[in-house]
């Protein structure tokens, strides 16, 4: 039940994506929460294989290419989701860093509220 909720919090986190980054565009509701949940299963199965084939390069910029294969990710979605589009590569990096600190927020809400109640 807490993974499905992450997913659709992607979900939410891609349309406020849409909404602050140009370049980012979704064609509708559907499209965002299937891009959340393919991007939660993008960063639960690609991406620590990415980060591993990376993992000289993300040592020699001290973690900042970790950026750039969040950007990757992100693109994958993209290009698997119909209706969720990218105009280019800071499109989709800027678009990443949005997702990422507003799944981080969410994520940190829930958290906290489910901490709360126990």
């Amino acid at each position: 039940m807490r993974f499905l909720l992450r997913l659709l919090l992607n979900g939410f986190a891609i349309i406020i994506a849409a909404w602050f980054v140009p370049g980012v565009r979704l064609a509708g509701l559907a499209p965002a929460i299937f891009a959340g949940i393919l991007l939660g299963f993008v960063n639960a199965l690609v991406r620590p294989l990415l980060l591993l084939l990376t993992f000289p390069i993300t040592l020699l910029t001290l973690g900042l290419f970790i950026f750039i294969v969040n950007a990757i990710c992100f693109a994958l979605t993209a290009t698997l989701v119909p209706g969720f589009e990218l105009s280019g590569f800071f499109a989709a990096f800027f678009g990443a860093l949005v997702v990422t600190i507003v799944s981080w927020l969410l994520n940190a809400l829930l958290a906290d509220n489910s901490n709360n109640r126990h």
